[in-house]
């Protein structure tokens, strides 16, 4: 994987910097999206093989932006990992819209517009990769945060058109649903213990092999539980 060039959105903490951690050291080079560089300059995974970009799912031009750099630094683009999201609140019988709206830009538009701009770039690799980060909330609904269910539902519409769309020029595309993730995401969640919860290095390592897998093992999507659910 030495030539091999990862882009990995919100990797300044949490799943993304444990995702970006674990593919530096299984020897790929890193494109690093974030909204505050700075905080990632001096402990870069990967040294002199990563580069960090401001990166910013609110601002419609950021994502492209963005490409325009790993390809100024790196030349190829061969995954897309689209791990920036939010979990603001938005029940069905808030009349204002202003999270929803938030909502829908970071977790779906966001991931559009990544993956949009770094499609021709993927498929030039003849081998493109996009891990989009979903949840089981995008495959079931057991909570009030029907806004949050909602950009993720339609995360996984995103990751189905992408492969059905690049599919014959070698891009796979997968959505990873997990449930609770040990991290800063989750503080304040009461439902499950701590160390109940998915580590983020055991989900880091199901990135890389669905980065790293061959063409004729395509996973489109994996769900990735830390509890018993009838359906999942």
């Amino acid at each position: 994987m030495a030539d091999r060039v990862a882009m990995v959105s919100g990797a300044s903490r949490g799943l993304g910097n444990a995702v970006a951690r674990r593919m530096a050291a299984a020897g790929w080079r890193l494109s690093l999206g974030v909204r505050t560089p700075e905080r990632l300059q001096e402990s870069l995974p990967g040294g002199i093989d990563t580069i960090c970009c401001t990166y910013d799912a609110l601002e419609q031009g950021s994502a492209g932006r963005w490409v325009d750099q790993t390809i100024e630094r790196f030349g190829r683009i061969d995954a897309v990992v689209n791990n920036a999201g939010i979990g603001l609140q938005y029940a069905l019988t808030d009349d204002d819209e202003t999270a929803l709206d938030t909502l829908l830009e970071v977790n779906l538009k966001g991931p559009l517009r990544v993956t949009r701009a770094a499609l021709p770039y993927l498929i030039a690799s003849g081998q493109g990769r996009v891990i989009n980060v979903s949840s089981l909330s995008g495959k079931r609904i057991n909570h009030t945060n029907v806004g949050y269910a909602m950009t993720k539902h339609a995360l996984m519409a995103l990751t189905h058109a992408t492969r059905r769309i690049a599919w014959n020029d070698g891009v796979r595309a997968t959505a990873l649903c997990p449930s609770y993730i040990d991290t800063d995401f989750n503080d304040g969640v009461t439902a499950i213990a701590r160390e109940e919860m998915i580590s983020p290095d055991d989900l880091a390592e199901a990135v890389l092999h669905l980065a790293s897998a061959p063409s004729n093992f395509s996973v489109a999507e994996l769900l990735v539980n830390c509890r018993l659910e009838d359906t999942l």
